[in-house]
């Protein structure tokens, strides 16, 4: 009986996620990532983290999501396609990365993770559960690879065999009793191009990210100014980077989405070299009104291009 209504509740689940316009729903046992620990301690013990303090905090909830919602049961994660069907107009106009596209996902996603709630609670009951995008210790990754929506590749993203890595990761952690999916193997075999092509050499070794070195770390969540020593090594990049996706031959198969609110900016993707130079705060607030990008603020955004067009 226990495992008919488990199976029921996981079938609304997945179901309900899909309608939503969620491209991927996984579900692992909430438990202690048991092995991630050594490896998040070693991580930070080696201050791969640089400026993110913020990631040794929580160290136990990060690696338990019991203790951030009491009674948890199941992870359900959640990913949604961001693959654009649309490119920067200007070749040698910065580059930002495709995440930032369109609206920012945080708020996309977190509305239909809150839309996903409580309509399970309509089709099943009074349940509890929070959800989480990049707002709390979740270490969505070890989430989404446990659940079986793809494997961790040698980039340090998860990898879609049928649909490749540009995706959101999202969760809804509840008290839900849920049939959890299953992990799948690494089809990374011997490829190392996203090693190979890493110009900061942020990825030192598969499965390995020195995140102090990564040009989305030092153009984004970097507040101080970039180390000269990164010099000549940003191909450009303003806002992120995609190198270690764009050159994993799993990516291949992204298909453009199909997701309204995260459509591309027009005016974004047609911005001249020129019109990026001389970008005032006027049209920062303009351009980039709905956009990630706004979290870098307007100083942060010159910053960033100061840098690359002095390198």
């Amino acid at each position: 009986m226990l495992d008919d209504l488990k199976s029921k509740h996981t079938a609304i689940v997945k179901h309900e996620a899909a309608k939503l316009g969620f491209d991927f729903c996984g579900i692992s046992t909430a438990r202690f990532l048991e092995e991630e620990a050594p490896r998040l301690e070693h991580w930070l013990n080696q201050n791969y983290h640089g400026a993110m303090a913020y990631m040794a905090n929580h160290f136990d909830k990060r690696l338990d999501p019991r203790l951030l919602v009491p009674g948890a049961k199941s992870v359900i994660s959640l990913m949604i396609n961001y693959y654009p069907s649309e490119v920067q107009v200007h070749k040698d106009a910065p580059k930002i990365s495709k995440y930032a596209y369109g609206a920012d996902y945080h708020e996309v996603i977190k509305a239909k993770l809150h839309e996903l709630i409580d309509t399970l609670r309509e089709k099943i009951g009074e349940i509890e559960g929070r959800v989480f995008v990049d707002s709390a210790p979740v270490m969505d990754k070890a989430w989404a690879k446990q659940s079986g929506m793809g494997w961790m590749g040698k980039n340090t993203n998860i990898i879609n065999k049928n649909s490749g890595s540009f995706f959101f990761i999202a969760e809804l952690i509840t008290d839900l009793n849920l049939i959890p999916d299953t992990a799948i193997k690494d089809y990374c075999g011997t490829c190392t191009r996203c090693i190979d092509a890493c110009p900061t050499d942020a990825l030192y070794a598969p499965f390995q990210l020195d995140a102090s070195k990564c040009i989305s770390y030092l153009t984004i969540e970097l507040k101080e100014e970039i180390p000269t020593s990164f010099k000549g090594q940003f191909e450009d990049w303003a806002f992120g980077c995609d190198i270690c996706q764009d050159v994993c031959p799993w990516n291949r198969f992204s298909k453009p989405h199909q997701h309204e609110a995260l459509k591309a900016n027009e005016s974004l993707l047609a911005m001249t070299k020129t019109e990026w130079a001389e970008i005032t705060s006027l049209a920062f607030e303009r351009v980039f009104k709905k956009s990630a990008v706004k979290r870098t603020k307007f100083n942060g955004l010159k910053r960033n291009l100061n840098f690359i067009s002095s390198s």
